[in-house]
């Protein structure tokens, strides 16, 4: 991410959002992956039933599942990034308070 002429953080790292990037970061966390991970398990269950009465191929049902595993894996890996945006911006407000009483 490119920083602006004049400024010193970039849009991701600017202290001044920090609130607002918590605040989205917050509803994100809250929301889509509940939204993605209730899909899967009926798109799973839907799957495991058309595989029982026999609607669907077990070999195409397999491939099918593998695909949900690797969806669900992306959803983590989303949360975990998530989750270390919000860190970082916690230590950035941190160290940006300790170079304040610092200055003092």
């Amino acid at each position: 991410m490119s920083v602006e002429p004049g400024k010193t953080y970039c849009h991701h790292h600017d202290p001044a959002r920090a609130e607002e990037r918590r605040r989205a970061a917050s509803r994100a966390g809250k929301s889509k992956p509940s939204r993605e991970l209730q899909g899967v398990k009926t798109q799973l269950q839907t799957l495991a039933d058309r595989v029982l009465s026999g609607e669907v191929n077990r070999a195409d049902a397999a491939v099918c599942g593998q695909l949900l595993n690797v969806k669900l894996r992306t959803v983590e890996l989303e949360r975990k990034w998530k989750e270390v945006e919000e860190l970082e911006e916690h230590i950035v407000r941190l160290e940006g308070k300790n170079s304040a009483r610092e200055e003092r």
